[in-house]
């Protein structure tokens, strides 16, 4: 999220915050400042209400030294903000920004790309299927999104405040070991998932934190978000986790936060194709189509190895097929017409 704050401070931040927050506003500028602000247009709105009501907001204390240094970095802004790039409030309102539109960006993005493309439509004719469960399944994540970032927020600004691992040169570890953090931030957030999900069936959690995504048992890719909050929230743990424990270059980690969030919607498609090379390895639809349909089984998110090892596993067959319902359904009504 550092990587992502950074790049939209330098392209857009920075110039929102001068406009919203400019430090014109409060009376005890810097001269240096009020010889910049004579130049800008943005500036003489001194008296303006906007102007009034914002110089009452909390800003961190500034030198001559800092905003000298602030004018000096941002040259091609005709205006300054009152709240540098390091002021924690800032960071917070950045970050709730950012994680809200991107969530809905991701998701809106691949499950639509996903149910059109890949999520065979007749599943929605199956008895099981909900009436409207698109437009609800698409509801509750809406809903959801706020309590999750809400949740989230302190990791990644913890991550912002640089107390992660994350690092920048691609030959840091070694080459070796790029390679390989990949491989460890699948098994690491995969065996982590694999037991938060299964606790998350255990009676007394289940009933009030999980249950409402097992609402879907015939679910589409919008079901893939359609979480209770705090369910959506400890299954990301993992991924946030894993930064503070291991080293992973900051732009393959953001790729990857992006990767995971398309496999989840990816693994919530129903299909049942069976028969695969990658079958008893890989834990894809079909084996999420199961856990639906069956509740304790393939609780894993990428592998099945965790499964295998505890005792949870089951193998896709095409007798388990749920389209098989549909097609008796279909014959049945083609009998009786």
């Amino acid at each position: 999220m550092d990587l992502v704050l950074n790049i939209l401070d330098d392209w857009v931040l920075d110039r929102i915050y001068a406009r919203l927050v400019p430090l014109s506003a409060f009376g005890s500028s810097p001269e240096i400042v009020s010889s910049l602000n004579s130049t800008t247009k943005f500036l003489s709105s001194s008296s303006s209400t906007w102007t009034q009501l914002i110089s009452h907001l909390p800003r961190p204390t500034l030198t001559h030294e800092d905003v000298a240094s602030l004018y000096t970095n941002a040259q091609s802004i005709p205006q300054i903000s009152a709240w540098p790039r390091d002021y924690i409030p800032r960071q917070l309102i950045s970050l709730c920004a950012i994680t809200l539109v991107g969530i809905h960006l991701l998701y809106f993005l691949f499950a639509w790309l996903s149910y059109t493309f890949i999520f065979n439509h007749e599943m929605m004719r199956h008895p099981r299927f909900l009436k409207n469960q698109v437009k609800l399944e698409i509801q509750t994540s809406v809903r959801a999104f706020p309590g999750m970032m809400i949740l989230t927020l302190p990791w990644f600004q913890a991550e912002v405040m640089g107390y992660t691992k994350l690092y920048d040169g691609l030959d840091t570890y070694g080459y070796f070991y790029l390679v390989f953090s990949v491989v460890l931030y699948l098994l690491f957030t995969d065996y982590c998932i694999y037991w938060l999900h299964r606790w998350l069936h255990l009676p007394l959690i289940y009933k009030y934190i999980h249950k409402p995504h097992h609402k879907w048992l015939i679910p589409t890719p919008f079901a893939s978000h359609a979480f209770h909050p705090v369910d959506g929230y400890i299954q990301s743990l993992p991924y946030h986790l894993f930064i503070f424990i291991f080293p992973i270059h900051r732009v393959l980690y953001v790729a990857l936060f992006v990767i995971v969030n398309f496999w989840t919607i990816f693994i919530h498609d129903s299909d049942m194709i069976t028969g695969h090379i990658f079958e008893k390895a890989i834990n894809g639809p079909a084996h999420h189509t199961l856990h639906h349909l069956y509740f304790n089984v393939n609780y894993g998110q990428y592998f099945t190895w965790a499964d295998r090892a505890n005792g949870s596993y089951r193998q896709p067959e095409s007798d388990l097929d749920p389209l098989l319902e549909v097609k008796a359904l279909e014959a049945k009504e083609a009998k009786a017409e």
